[in-house]
């Protein structure tokens, strides 16, 4: 009896430890988390390589996937961007949980922070805002951007670096590498190193990198991050030109819920119209046209759909991402890519310059540094009436199949890495058939 004692003391008392262990690794777990979640990211940014990740180097890609695909070799700045990418999001404490039907939303910037700043002003006014979460896909990393995104208390909020941007490789591909080709140089002659577009002209990192932030985003968004690769719903997409009103969230949400509905052959939701001069009709009628490029939104459906067509999407001698869509993989489903959207605008695109044209030297193209832009009280609530019948614009001008594209995507080494952003997120046994 007294050794069974023994031995049932012994039991209790290791049982003890293991409990104890136990919750000393949840509590070391769930502080490591808390600090994960408000720590900035520049702090992450300024921080050596060593301080963070110990023993890690330079020439690792955290991914997994890097090896696998062949991917560049990354620079320290570009292994920091990857390793933020899985940071949760921040917030968290305000907003702990997210509405049941919520719509994510991504918005896309480079480096235009009077922009920015406009755009989080009127998301912030966005009346159903704090019930979903901000994705920002960053094209290169620049403080005040992130400084600004950082300052965002309305909602959860998390950031992503496209690891692979030109301007994170200054001195190597995708960025500018010593021995490119530029311009209209002759390869042979020049003992250069690139492919030259339909015109004759070599890539450009600054013009290329518009092409491969939204490719990577996207792969990212829907197949990578652990907070969306499981929804099947609507995500929408704006940029940092991209003013939002305030009843724009619950017009998208009814948008989204009528789509099945009222236009089963449409692809998505829009905002506004594809006429980015356009207000909208202001008639007692929902609007079935082209798809849009501002306030646009889609479901994992037509995602997989768009990513079938990863090849032509990534060989396509075109520079926008955008024009590439409209001229060579929307025609490629076989019938009309329609979206939906209200006959009044619930989003404006408000930019004077190009998406990387940068802050320049005038305001960040904004006259006087600010925008005009009034915002009626009918913009202030939902204003989509579900008992609305569709009318659907048929023909329409626009970039459609059989325009040949603008150039700016002819080196081959631009398209092998998008078709390689294709893959990522991809088993090993199915990236042969991307």
């Amino acid at each position: 009896m007294a050794t069974n004692g023994k031995r049932n003391r012994l039991k209790s008392g290791g049982l003890r430890r293991y409990v104890y262990l136990a919750l000393v690794t949840l509590l070391g777990v769930l502080l490591l988390i808390v600090l994960l979640g408000t720590t900035s990211v520049s702090n992450f940014v300024s921080q050596s390589l060593g301080d963070i990740y110990g023993d890690l180097r330079p020439s690792c890609n955290y991914s997994g996937y890097g090896a696998l695909l062949d991917l560049p070799k990354q620079s320290e700045l570009s292994i920091r961007l990857e390793m933020i990418n899985q940071l949760p999001p921040r917030n968290r404490e305000l907003y702990p949980k997210l509405a049941k039907d919520h719509i994510t939303i991504v918005l896309y910037v480079h480096n235009r922070p009077k922009y920015l700043q406009v755009v989080v002003d009127s998301l912030s006014k966005v009346v159903g805002i704090s019930e979903t979460l901000l994705i920002v896909s960053h094209d290169g990393y620049f403080e005040e951007m992130n400084e600004i995104v950082e300052s965002i208390k309305f909602c959860k909020v998390k950031q992503i670096f496209a690891p692979y941007s030109p301007h994170v490789f200054p001195d190597s591909f995708p960025g500018v590498s010593s021995n490119d080709c530029k311009d209209k140089d002759d390869a042979a002659a020049k003992h250069c190193v690139g492919n030259t577009d339909q015109y004759g002209n070599h890539r450009s990192p600054k013009i290329v990198s518009l092409k491969h932030h939204w490719w990577w985003m996207m792969n990212t968004v829907w197949d990578g991050l652990e907070e969306t690769r499981g929804q099947s719903g609507h995500i929408l997409f704006i940029e940092e030109d991209h003013f939002i009103f305030p009843n724009a969230y619950r017009n998208l949400q009814i948008l989204a819920s009528l789509q099945p509905l009222k236009c089963p052959h449409c692809y998505a939701s829009n905002l506004a119209p594809c006429d980015v001069n356009s207000r909208g009709e202001n008639e007692d009628s929902l609007i079935a046209e082209r798809m849009g490029n501002v306030g646009y939104s889609f479901n994992r459906t037509v995602w997989k759909r768009i990513h079938m067509k990863s090849r032509e999407f990534c060989f396509f001698d075109e520079y926008n991402w955008d024009i590439t869509m409209w001229a060579t993989v929307y025609p490629s489903f076989g019938n009309p890519v329609y979206t939906i959207r209200g006959p009044r605008t619930s989003a404006v695109h408000f930019g004077k310059c190009g998406l990387h044209q940068g802050q320049g030297e005038k305001s960040g193209c904004i006259d006087n540094g600010a925008v005009n832009i009034a915002v009626e009280d009918i913009d202030k609530v939902a204003n989509i009436n579900s008992d609305w019948k569709v009318h659907v614009y048929e023909h329409q001008a626009g970039y459609k199949a059989g325009f040949n594209g603008w150039g700016g995507w002819g080196d081959d080494r631009d398209r092998q890495l998008c078709l390689k952003f294709s893959q990522m997120y991809h088993s090993a046994s199915t990236l042969s058939t991307v």
